[in-house]
């Protein structure tokens, strides 16, 4: 069984607003991190429907490899990801479900770079997060996140009766 840790959390709360940095986040299902723009609907895309924006994770190992492959440092909270981690690779995550803390997860999509990234940075780092920009993930179990907490992969879920909450597999 694999397992990384969170190195950081950062929330914005308004569209262009600059990455805060916290140590804990509560996370909300169908929603996004409480006090980031994405669950408050104020993000640049929050107007395109999807799962795929409630909370993003980059891999601190990938902010490193693109300022020693291209040169170009990229803060943690420049990448504009609400999660740091280290030791998994977030790729792999695409269609599992992992936890985070007490948060159940499920990886969406990667979460590839746009121009966006590079107006708000002022940084070339488009190309160099190609495929390494992280990975978007849906919120599915109301819970914190909290820096040092480990992220795993998850038990799997036995589906419950209608009206009742999901269990992890006995």
């Amino acid at each position: 069984m694999w397992q990384g840790e969170i190195t950081a959390i950062f929330l914005a709360p308004e569209a262009g607003a600059a990455m805060e940095s916290t140590a804990e986040a509560h996370a909300i299902p169908g929603q996004g991190l409480e006090g980031d723009r994405y669950a408050m609907a104020r993000g640049t895309y929050s107007t395109k429907p999807g799962v795929d924006r409630q909370l993003t994770l980059i891999e601190e190992e990938e902010l490193a490899a693109i300022e020693r492959d291209y040169g170009h440092r990229l803060e943690p909270a420049e990448s504009r990801r609400n999660v740091i981690t280290r030791g998994v690779p977030l790729n792999h995550l695409v269609g599992r479900t992992f936890r985070v803390g007490e948060v159940t997860l499920r990886g969406v999509r990667l979460c590839e770079p746009c121009g966006y990234l590079e107006q708000v940075t002022g940084k070339p780092v488009r190309q160099p997060l190609l495929h390494r920009g992280g990975l978007r993930a849906e919120i599915l179990t109301e819970g914190w996140i909290r820096v040092g907490d480990t992220l795993r992969e998850s038990e799997p879920v036995t589906p419950a009766p209608e009206g009742e909450p999901l269990h992890p597999s006995p």
